[in-house]
């Protein structure tokens, strides 16, 4: 695949999936230098044809007239989670390479096949953990690594969405561990990639139609890694100040946070307050937009060099481990032990 990247000016992407996401993806592939949309597939044929209209590529239905395309070098897709496997297979089957969002299907067991049928094509796939890519959370990242803070002891993980999901995507979003709470499983790997325990709570505090779903509407997750570092996560459905993003990182030497990010850094000052500031960023769209640009980037880099795409389809499989071992520990009240489960 690297050398048929290499040959080519620009890469030959389509799009599978042109809802929300899908969107933010194709308007980043149409900006990229490096990068010709060539396609935008969609079963809502509408939607795919008013995205693939806006971009000069060509829409359709089907995706079998996507992977009938030999000009093609690689698909992102970004259609819902129990079509993500079909897909990897079928890229994978014609040698192309791979950007698929999170989570690879809710069932680790069909992630462990895919993996499996994936082992002799040998593509690159990277997983769609686009926090790995955000500028503020990349630059913690590379100063823990570099020692600045010393030995990293704990890891705390904030992720509150400002309103929760409506009821039909609650329902289908295989629950609060494996839809939400897997980016910041992800994020805690990132820095700690041995994970060896994980004890979870989950609540229902204040949705009625969540809790009607046997699902949570708040979390609080504890990992363990192998070195007796602690990485704590706190999740929740609602926030009523706005999309809660933070990260801290403390050490023997010292601490690293990265705190949330709104519109201007302006603060205003009064008889009623001081430092007043401009609400969070409203939703993932806006906050993590740089982070979206970013792992395309680093997509196309990886293809076009040869080198590894990071985080790859083990990454995404070590993710949904964790998320299982979650939601299996908040439902039964035990840590659960996963030293071993992430080499399967």
């Amino acid at each position: 695949m690297a050398s048929k990247a290499a040959a080519v000016e620009k890469l030959n992407v389509a799009l599978c999936g042109s809802g929300r996401i899908g969107r933010v993806h194709a308007a980043n592939l149409a900006a990229h230098p490096g990068i010709n949309l060539a396609w935008v597939a969609d079963p809502m044929t509408a939607s795919a044809g008013e995205v693939a209209a806006q971009y000069g590529a060509r829409s359709t239905g089907s995706t079998d007239d996507v992977f009938a395309d030999a000009s093609l070098d690689a698909v992102v897709i970004c259609s819902p989670t129990p079509t993500h496997v079909q897909l990897i297979e079928a890229a994978a089957a014609r040698g192309l390479a791979v950007l698929c969002e999170k989570p690879i299907d809710l069932d680790i067991e069909r992630v462990r096949g895919c993996r499996q049928n994936l082992a002799a094509a040998g593509i690159p796939l990277m997983m769609g953990f686009n926090r790995r890519f955000d500028p503020a959370f990349a630059a913690l990242h590379q100063r823990v690594a570099a020692g600045e803070i010393g030995r990293l002891e704990h890891l705390s993980i904030i992720s509150r969405d400002p309103a929760p999901a409506p009821a039909a995507y609650i329902a289908a979003s295989g629950g609060i561990f494996r839809d939400m709470t897997i980016h910041d499983l992800d994020m805690a790997r990132f820095f700690i990639p041995d994970i060896v325990e994980v004890t979870a709570h989950g609540a229902n505090v204040f949705s009625d139609y969540i809790a009607g779903a046997g699902d949570f509407d708040s979390a609080v997750v504890t990992l363990r890694g192998r070195n007796g570092e602690f990485v704590s996560i706190t999740n929740s459905r609602h926030s009523a100040y706005g999309y809660d993003q933070r990260l801290e990182a403390f050490g023997s030497e010292g601490m690293l946070r990265a705190d949330n990010i709104s519109p201007t850094t302006i603060r205003s000052f009064g008889s009623r307050g001081v430092e007043a500031a401009d609400p969070y960023e409203p939703f993932f769209l806006e906050r993590y937009a740089a982070a979206y640009r970013r792992e395309l980037d680093r997509f196309v880099e990886a293809l076009q060099t040869g080198s590894p795409c990071s985080p790859g389809f083990d990454d995404g499989m070590a993710a949904l481990v964790l998320a299982d071992a979650a939601a299996e520990s908040a439902t039964t009240g035990r840590t659960v032990n996963v030293e071993g489960a992430l080499q399967k």
